[in-house]
């Protein structure tokens, strides 16, 4: 059986454990023998629905594929995404105990699009993580800003933000902290 198949045949199935989480660096301990991470984005079409963690060991063809779907979309740059982030918002996902996939909205930025949105918005940072591919922001339509962000700063493993105003949540796996209203 190749790799595709097996995941194929583990994302048929729903497998999800409340993860515990002891330390920023702990999260995602006791989640079970698998992580997924369902998205899409309305920037491209594209959606993504995948077992990237199975028994201890990251997929790596999974773990491309996200790398992938969440690469800037405005100069198609690709940039490895930090696996802190994807379980962060993995392990907020089943702790919000929802089956919608996040809608992306930003993950990977190459330097020249965070400068051009740094331009229009004075809520971006010159340094943002978002620049390393240790940041996303995500939304859920069956979830309030206020609750996704619960569930992430419940997993203490990085910043998380609330942008009420624009109906998203920052996930990231820098240092613990948060902010926004």
């Amino acid at each position: 059986m190749t790799r595709r198949a097996l995941l194929g045949a583990f994302a048929a199935t729903t497998v999800a454990a409340a993860p515990t989480f002891a330390s920023a660096a702990g999260f995602l301990r006791g989640a079970g023998d698998i992580r997924r991470i369902k998205m899409f984005s309305g920037r491209t079409g594209e959606r993504i629905d995948m077992i990237y963690w199975i028994e201890g060991d990251y997929v790596a063809d999974a773990v491309k594929e996200v790398n992938h779907f969440m690469r800037d979309w405005r100069t198609d740059g690709i940039k490895s995404i930090d696996l802190r982030t994807i379980d962060i918002m993995a392990a907020a996902h089943n702790l919000m105990d929802v089956n919608e996939p996040y809608m992306l909205l930003s993950g990977y930025r190459s330097p020249k699009t965070n400068a051009m949105l740094r331009s229009k918005s004075r809520g971006v940072a010159k340094n943002s993580l978002h620049m390393r591919g240790q940041a996303a922001d995500v939304r859920l339509a069956s979830r309030s800003v206020n609750q996704m962000a619960k569930a992430a700063v419940a997993c203490r493993g990085g910043g998380v933000g609330r942008y009420s105003g624009s109906n998203f949540v920052h996930m990231d796996c820098g240092q613990v902290r948060s902010w926004g209203g």
